[in-house]
């Protein structure tokens, strides 16, 4: 990979360590309280990214969204296959617990489906895609994968918080009268859960304010860009503190499995529709390609940590797939290179 994008990973593995080592040595907490004032305190800095930092990034994102320039054929060469796979990695992961029998999901295992699927489709666009896309195409390519990275949180988070919700719904109803509930008692629940979701609701609040056309006032749009500028060092100290409590035994298959289609099939089937069903110009397949190819990003945890599930699994997915990729990025650039225009 070029020194520009090498340069950004030692700083991430850095960020990443530091939060492991508070995690080991205590630094987050009080050994006369076991923590700030007794919480966790991965939990409060989950709680403030969730709460504070992401809702300003997201809000800041959509309102600046430019739909008019959009390159919505490459979006779709993109998405298209992205969507397909992370909607079959739900299903699979949900047929898996309902078991042969069709059980229903219990309240503890309702968020898994989505979060693995999270895990699977939602890659680091920013701390890790943006310097590729600049370092490998140069503004042009820049200039294609920023609409991609616009769109990211949009479409996966919104998807997933709202099958997630869903599923924790039934699972509720299920347990407060043990026949299920009535569907229309789900709805009312997973519409409620998902309006006022951290993440859909500023989704929302932001696209709202750019489809009426307002302008974001200078004083408004700094406040949001300095709340939004803490996501990165805060996601990734974020999963160093989830490494440093945890043991990774029991993990390593999830996390092989995440790769495979991380690193791999998702990949494939970006340049398979972008090739031959959407036709795209070089540059194009090659900026989706790579996006397609970047390893599961710091938001997947914080999807796993509002559920309280699978965190060690998404932590050290990300992690470790952040690793391999600077393996698997200069075989990608190697097959596109060798793929005729």
């Amino acid at each position: 990979m070029p020194d520009t994008v090498l340069d950004k990973l030692p700083a991430l593995f850095a960020t990443v360590l530091l939060g492991w080592a508070a995690a080991r040595w205590g630094w987050l907490t009080d050994g006369r309280k076991g923590g700030a004032g007794g919480a966790d305190p991965a939990r409060v800095l989950s709680a403030a990214a969730q709460y504070l930092f992401i809702p300003a990034l997201l809000f800041r994102a959509m309102a600046r969204l430019d739909f008019a320039h959009m390159p919505w054929r490459t979006l779709a060469a993109y998405y298209g296959p992205l969507l397909a796979m992370v909607l079959a990695v739900y299903l699979v992961q949900r047929w898996r617990l309902h078991g042969a029998a069709g059980m229903a999901l219990s309240s503890t295992q309702a968020a898994v489906p989505a979060t693995r699927a999270v895990t699977a489709g939602f890659g680091n666009s920013v701390q890790v895609g943006v310097p590729v896309a600049a370092a490998l195409y140069g503004e042009a390519g820049l200039a294609i994968h920023v609409p991609i990275v616009s769109l990211h949180a949009l479409t996966l988070l919104t998807l997933l918080t709202v099958l997630a919700e869903a599923d924790l719904a039934r699972a509720r109803l299920r347990h407060a009268d043990g026949r299920g509930g009535s569907m229309a008692a789900a709805v009312r629940a997973t519409v409620r859960a998902t309006l006022i979701h951290p993440v859909v609701l500023p989704v929302l609040a932001g696209l709202g304010w750019n489809l009426l056309g307002l302008p974001l006032p200078a004083a408004l749009d700094e406040w949001l860009r300095l709340l939004a500028s803490a996501v990165a060092p805060l996601c990734l100290l974020l999963i160093g503190l989830s490494l440093g409590r945890q043991s990774l035994h029991g993990t390593l298959r999830g996390v092989f499995s995440i790769a495979l289609l991380k690193l791999f099939l998702l990949p494939v089937l970006v340049l398979a529709a972008g090739k031959w069903v959407f036709g795209l110009e070089p540059l194009a397949l090659s900026v989706a390609v790579m996006a397609a190819a970047l390893p599961p990003g710091s938001n997947a945890l914080i999807f796993a940590q509002r559920y309280r599930t699978l965190e060690t699994e998404t932590a050290a997915a990300t992690l470790l797939c952040t690793l391999a990729f600077a393996l698997t990025a200069p075989l990608w650039v190697l097959v596109l290179a060798r793929i005729p225009g």
